[in-house]
């Protein structure tokens, strides 16, 4: 029963990629293609600025301001599989073997302004709706939608995501041209240059980026492709922080270090602002190179997470000295579990460290083939405190657009990704203990993986629609259950 269960929906997830792709024949209203295969441009994607540019209206190059926006609508769709034990004896973090339906809405408004010569500050509010799978458990670094980090609810919350200034000072050197877009006001910049940033932000917004992987709103749905599954950097639950950092550039090479507060409490949306007693440390080394005549990089990344943590091997052993110590008898903050003959970190925690270094590496075959892979080690020895529950990460993955059947805007993406637990961790979710992500009450521990791939169709000019499937093992690391497999579309738009 359980084989003729993943029959069809593997079926299933054929024929939806199958109907999405029959868009390869549909001529694209975006792209006008000529007899010899070459496209004419459409104007790239439609923005209010551009519009006004075109206008004679703004300065593209040499912005005083801009503002921006985007729409992203993403719907998934979990299949039944096969789970001989769910949420095992109280504990409360399995993944629901039954059908499920998934939903995230995003809208965000990005401003810029420059204040003075080298000056920039950038405001950005926004907006999600959302209803995740299993109410967000059960899945580890492999969370089939990255918006669901934003930990929204269906009723629309409007929030600041972000309000941070940055300063650039000019060391000379060749000048290249930064590009007018969200985040970013168009302008000629050194190479060599040092630029400092302070206030709300997001880690990633200069840490761990991958130009191949891209805009996640606009590729990969998983959050294993956002950035390294095992990055447990410092966030609230909708992964912004406050913090500083300075960007060294030097014609191919940047270093970039940083310090950023963590929550208050694990995988919460306040934050502690004690920067002397817990914080967040990252540090980046990046080299820009050529290969055939096509452009790479390769990212170095290691933090040091300085917080309030639970470790797993002192709540096993506070637990086996004294059975009271137990998931249903902690106190606050806790994850909810009413498993009395499991261990759990409430008991344990005391200000720990937590490392990780991770190397980053993207590489253009040609003007529309890309490929990148990144992986990252982190200790393991204690909980998630602002990401995943992944303590090992790696992926691996193409990226193509659609030039080659004359739909230069469309991209097709398929990539691997795997995540490991430390055997403290998995010790410990093996005794029924939980996370803030997993935790079934029993544990047969194994990688977990997922496999996507995507199709995204440019509709007209800034308005796409995207095909997704993912199959995923051993969810929550557990080969006792699963595979997984997960339909999603996208509707995303930008202006």
């Amino acid at each position: 029963m359980n084989r003729n269960l993943h029959t069809r929906a593997r079926i299933a997830a054929l024929s939806f990629l199958a109907a999405a792709t029959t868009s390869l024949c549909i001529p694209s209203r975006a792209v006008a293609a000529d007899a010899d295969g070459s496209a004419d441009d459409p104007g790239d994607h439609f923005s209010v600025m551009q519009v006004l540019a075109d206008h004679g209206e703004h300065d593209l190059k040499h912005e005083r301001w801009n503002a921006y926006g985007q729409f992203t609508w993403i719907s998934s769709y979990k299949a039944p599989f096969s789970a001989p034990y769910t949420n095992l004896n109280g504990s409360n973090k399995s993944l629901s073997p039954n059908a499920e339906h998934s939903f995230t809405a995003t809208a965000t408004l990005f401003l810029g302004l420059a204040l003075w010569p080298g000056g920039e500050l950038y405001f950005v509010p926004e907006t999600i709706s959302s209803r995740p799978l299993s109410n967000l458990s059960g899945l580890g670094g492999s969370i089939q939608n990255f918006e669901l980090q934003k930990q929204g609810q269906i009723a629309p919350t409007v929030y600041r995501s972000r309000t941070y200034l940055t300063q650039t000072f000019g060391f000379g050197g060749a000048s290249e041209e930064r590009a007018s877009g969200p985040m970013q006001l168009g302008s000629s910049v050194d190479r060599r240059r040092l630029v400092l940033a302070f206030g709300n932000f997001s880690v990633l917004d200069f840490f761990d980026h991958n130009s191949v992987v891209g805009d996640p709103r606009r590729q990969f749905f998983n959050i294993a492709f956002l950035s390294h599954a095992s990055y447990d950097y410092a966030a609230d639950s909708r992964g912004y922080s406050w913090g500083a950092l300075f960007e060294l550039h030097w014609d191919d090479w940047a270093m970039r270090a940083g310090r950023f507060t963590p929550p208050k409490e694990p995988n919460q949306l306040d934050l502690d602002f004690r920067f002397y007693k817990y914080y967040a440390d990252q540090i980046e080394l990046e080299h820009a190179h050529h290969i055939a005549g096509q452009p790479g990089a390769v990212r170095l990344l290691g933090y040091r997470n300085h917080e309030n943590m639970g470790g797993f091997v002192d709540a096993v052993t506070a637990f086996q000295s004294d059975p009271a110590k137990n998931a249903a008898a902690c106190g606050n903050p806790n994850y909810g579990s009413s498993n009395a003959a499991a261990p759990d970190v409430c008991w344990a925690r005391k200000p720990r460290n937590k490392v990780g270094l991770g190397v980053n590496f993207e590489q253009q075959l040609s003007d529309d083939i890309g490929l990148f892979a990144r992986a990252m080690v982190s200790d393991g020895r204690s909980e998630v405190y602002s990401y995943t529950s992944a303590d090992r990460s790696a992926s691996l993955g193409v990226v193509v657009h659609g030039t080659a059947w004359r739909r230069r805007y469309d991209v097709l993406g398929s990539a691997l990704a795997a995540g490991w637990i430390s055997s403290e961790h998995a010790e410990y979710l093996r005794l029924g203990g939980v996370d803030g992500f997993i935790g079934d009450g029993k544990l047969r521990a194994a990688s977990e993986r997922v496999f996507e791939i995507f199709y995204s169709l440019n509709v007209y000019r800034s308005i796409s629609l995207s095909a997704d499937y993912q199959h995923i093992s051993n969810p929550g690391y557990n080969a006792d259950r699963g595979p997984v497999n997960v339909l999603s579309g996208r509707v995303h738009a930008e202006f």
